[in-house]
This record gives structure tokens, C-alpha cells and sequence, in this order.
């Protein structure tokens, strides 16, 4: 019964091998040289002068979540794209995909146009 499972603590050992060998190579290997610089807490040449938790402006998120958004509305159209030939075959299914993507790309404007007018791409 216990041979059933022989497979598996095989792949575990061996990705614990895979994970942990590099680390234990380069900890040997590696020179070993620290000075102050690279002991520091940043490595920017000077002393952080601020709190490491400061707020970020609200701005900054919108930008962000506008991004991964119209990102993701984006990446719909690449599988679109692929299809492109087969879904150009027969005359119903290509006027059918034609529009419908239309529609898609009007929505995806219609959106982007809405963000812009708002001012939420602004950054002053």
C-alpha cells in the first residue's frame, strides 16, 4: 500500500532538492564581502529620510485598477484574433462576429472616452 505512494515523496523530494540546492550552492560559493553599503536598509546612497508606510495618492490607484481594467477588457480580443479565420467561414457567423465584436470595441471606447472626460487620467 505504502508503495503507492513512493511517486509522490519522490516529487516532493525532489523539489525540495531543486528548491533548496541552489540556495545552499550559492551561500557556499558566492564571495562574501559585506560593507556598510550593502548592509544598509536601502541601497539608494542615502539614509531614508521618510516612514516606509506613507500613503500613496488616491490618484495612483485609479490609474492602477483603470490599467488593469482596460488590460483585461484588451486581452479579450486576442483570442478574438485567433479565431478570426474560422470564424470568417461561413457568411452568417462572420457578419455575426464582425458586429459583435463592434459592440465589444464600441463598449471599450465608450468606457475609455468616460474615464478621459471625467479626468481620471490626470495627474496634476
Amino acid at each position: 500500500m505504502l508503495e503507492n505512494y513512493f511517486p509522490v515523496l519522490l516529487f516532493i523530494v525532489v523539489g525540495v532538492v531543486i528548491g533548496v540546492l541552489p540556495i545552499l550552492l550559492g551561500r557556499i560559493l558566492a564571495p562574501h564581502r559585506p560593507d556598510p553599503e550593502k548592509l544598509s536598509p536601502y541601497e539608494c546612497g542615502f539614509e531614508a529620510f521618510e516612514d516606509a508606510r506613507m500613503k500613496f495618492d488616491v490618484r495612483y490607484y485609479l490609474i492602477a485598477i483603470l490599467f488593469i481594467l482596460f488590460d483585461l477588457e484588451v486581452a479579450f480580443l486576442i483570442p478574438w484574433a485567433s479565431i478570426l479565420k474560422e470564424l470568417a467561414a461561413t457568411e452568417a457567423v462572420r457578419l455575426f462576429g464582425f458586429f459583435e465584436m463592434f459592440v465589444f470595441l464600441g463598449i471599450l471606447i465608450l468606457g475609455y472616452v468616460y474615464v478621459w472626460k471625467k479626468g481620471a487620467l490626470d495627474w496634476e
